[in-house]
């Protein structure tokens, strides 16, 4: 059976959970007999795609960036996206993001969508992916969903038929490394928090609850990883708290994140909605007590591997804090020992045979 991906994510994110989620699909699904899986791709910036070997695109991923890399990029390799669908040597296609350009060349052939989360849906429902989106769930063979919650939300928001959904977990890229150096300076005592800072995310009442404890605690800072550099307004935002000085930004790899979730107290992650969580998986990972929102899919993924609080209420943000902080009754050691346990349930192996059963259960 022969799987074609398509280049939509690999041209439009360097780095990034849904990426990742292709890289290790692609990867494990090629290690299973009779099936093959092959992506539509001339050159890519991929940060995960740089470590296949013996490819045939080219790395652009270390080139710098310049004015419209992305539309450069995304011009050849739909390209070859387009190429590879008319050539009709495929047996299920297999987009990577909610483009809806390939319907006009599939012809007969099945497709399979996986839908990562509802979040456009929940919070920005005139963005244009809504509507693609839609499209593409009414026309596809089989939908792919990363949690339950996630699932529900499909039903709800885009009718689907909860027959045609299929929830198969994702698993964990992140592990600690010996042979890693950092010349990075962190403080001896932090919080983690990870990724992207906006809406949702709720960083800015994340950061707002605790800062009176960073503020009294003089060795305690709050360390951001990715996400981009503080713009003006975060920096005002954190200067009017008195904290300007304690939280702290640093855009690193995924080959030294481990060492960051590896030193922390503890990370958290107070978003108010998730499709899946990765950062979950890679706290557990790595040894890195999980605090986390109490709602989403949060509860379905963390398991007994966290500690919950409520991401709408600043008491309950600083509670949990002052709890990690306090750690009465190794309630940080407890926490390690439920995370080490929660993770071995989501592996890529287990991703790679569940979507290959999905693929064998389409009539060809």
């Amino acid at each position: 059976m022969k799987i074609l991906f398509d280049h939509q994510i690999f041209t439009r994110k360097k780095y990034g959970g849904i990426s990742r989620y292709f890289y290790e699909l692609h990867n494990n699904l090629n290690k299973i007999s009779n099936l093959e899986t092959k992506i539509s791709i001339l050159i890519s910036n991929n940060y995960y795609l740089s470590f296949k070997k013996n490819s045939n695109y080219l790395d652009f991923s270390s080139v710098f960036n310049f004015p419209g890399k992305k539309k450069f990029l995304n011009f050849f390799n739909k390209k070859i996206s387009i190429n590879n669908l008319i050539k009709q040597d495929f047996d299920i296609f297999h987009p990577t993001y909610y483009d809806t350009y390939f319907l006009e060349y599939l012809k007969k052939k099945p497709f399979v969508l996986t839908i990562y989360d509802m979040i456009h849906e929940k919070f920005t429902p005139e963005n244009k992916i809504v509507n693609q989106k839609k499209i593409l769930a009414e026309k596809a063979s089989k939908i792919i969903t990363i949690s339950e919650t996630t699932k529900r939300d499909i039903i709800k928001y885009l009718g689907v038929d909860e027959s045609k959904i299929k929830v198969i977990y994702l698993g964990n890229s992140i592990f600690p490394k010996s042979n890693i150096k950092l010349s990075i300076k962190l403080p001896e005592k932090y919080l983690l928090y990870v990724g992207h800072r906006d809406g949702y995310k709720n960083f800015d009442k994340f950061v707002k609850s605790i800062s009176d404890i960073l503020i009294d605690d003089k060795k305690l800072f709050l360390v951001c990883v990715g996400g981009g550099k503080f713009n003006n307004k975060s920096k005002q935002f954190l200067s009017d708290l008195d904290i300007l000085n304690k939280v702290i930004h640093f855009n690193v790899n995924d080959d030294n994140l481990f060492y960051f979730y590896k030193n922390a107290v503890a990370f958290f992650y107070p978003s108010l909605y998730e499709g899946f969580g990765m950062p979950i998986l890679e706290s557990f990972a790595c040894g890195c007590p999980l605090f986390c929102s109490n709602l989403s899919c949060f509860p379905e993924i963390a398991g007994k591997g966290a500690h919950y609080f409520n991401p709408n209420s600043e008491i309950s943000i600083k509670s949990a804090v002052l709890k990690v902080l306090n750690n009465t009754d190794n309630f940080r050691e407890s926490l390690l020992h439920h995370g080490y346990d929660q993770i071995k349930k989501f592996t890529w192996k287990n991703t790679a045979e569940q979507t290959k059963n999905i693929y064998q259960s389409i009539k060809l």
